[in-house]
């Protein structure tokens, strides 16, 4: 093993982590407004993928129309979970809306592998299977492409906080009473929360989609994402995509060198390895605030 092939491993771990930050982006989106963590991303990742699909498959409408069809679709389905699920528990204990998003994950899980079966289907969105070169390091052409995407979502993130409407939905995460009191519409915060949190996640859902097809497995991304966004901070933005580069990054050199020896697998270790050590040494994670509760 060569230094290049360690460079071409950390390179194109980094970039596929930044994809991992978009799922962990959804996470931070709705606990930066809400203060709640939703556990439910995952299955929102996958079925972005499945409603892109289905406007596809379906109504033969081209891939890039498709695409923002569904994240309108999704939209309009965040904000109907905190509608129909998620308004009646505000002001509760967040151990309820914790288990409430688990149980829409299992459910949208189930619905969707009900509706579609579980039959893992290509998703084809342009992106050529030919490789980057960089030098002599190969780089992954998708992963590239998910990582632009990745950053602009954040740059475009970054820019909404900063508007009247992103100060509100943070005064929503610091108090729900005192948001109240002065006349916040705090049922509207959260579910503008929730509908930018699944368009994120539709995103997310299409590029991971491309890579590894479309299938159940889109919902274990949810492990990628909590992790990441626990390293960064669970309020941090900044932190949700340095820390997906770093985990990113990390993972890759790390399963390069244990897949040989332990026969493979290592990646989703090395992973549940990075999030039991942050929860128990720094719960807070490398840029959140120190008063956020642990998951």
């Amino acid at each position: 093993m060569d230094l290049n092939y360690f460079l071409e491993l950390g390179i194109n771990g980094a970039l596929s982590g930044l994809m991992y930050s978009l799922v962990a982006m959804g996470i931070v989106l709705i606990y930066k407004s809400s203060s709640v963590p939703n556990l439910a991303q995952g299955a929102l990742t996958m079925v972005g993928a499945y409603v892109v699909l289905a406007f596809a498959d379906t109504l033969h409408a081209p891939i890039w129309l498709a695409i923002p069809m569904a994240m309108l679709t999704m939209c309009g389905l965040g904000i109907g979970i905190e509608r129909v699920a998620l308004r009646r528990l505000a002001g509760r204990p967040v151990v309820m809306i914790l288990m409430m998003t688990l149980g829409l994950d299992i459910f949208l899980r189930a619905t969707t592998l009900a509706i579609s079966g579980g039959t893992a289907r290509p998703m084809k969105i342009g992106i050529s299977d030919e490789p980057l070169f960089l030098g002599p390091l190969l780089l992954n052409r998708s992963y590239v492409v998910g990582a632009i995407v990745a950053l602009a979502l954040f740059a475009f993130f970054v820019l909404f906080f900063r508007t009247r409407r992103g100060t509100v939905l943070r005064a929503i995460s610091d108090d729900y009473m005192a948001s109240w009191s002065v006349g916040i519409s705090v049922e509207r915060g959260v579910a503008l929360s929730w509908a930018l949190s699944s368009l994120t996640a539709t995103a997310a859902g299409v590029l991971w989609g491309s890579i590894q097809g479309v299938d159940q497995s889109l919902s274990l991304l949810l492990l990628k994402g909590i992790t990441v966004a626990v390293l960064g901070g669970m309020d941090s933005l900044g932190g949700a995509i340095l820390a997906g580069i770093g985990l990113g990054a990390f993972e890759a050199v790390a399963s390069g060198v244990l897949d040989p020896m332990l026969g493979g697998g290592s990646r989703d270790l090395v992973v549940a390895v990075v999030l039991i050590l942050t929860i128990m040494l720094r719960p807070h994670g490398l840029f959140g605030r120190h008063d956020i509760e642990r998951l």
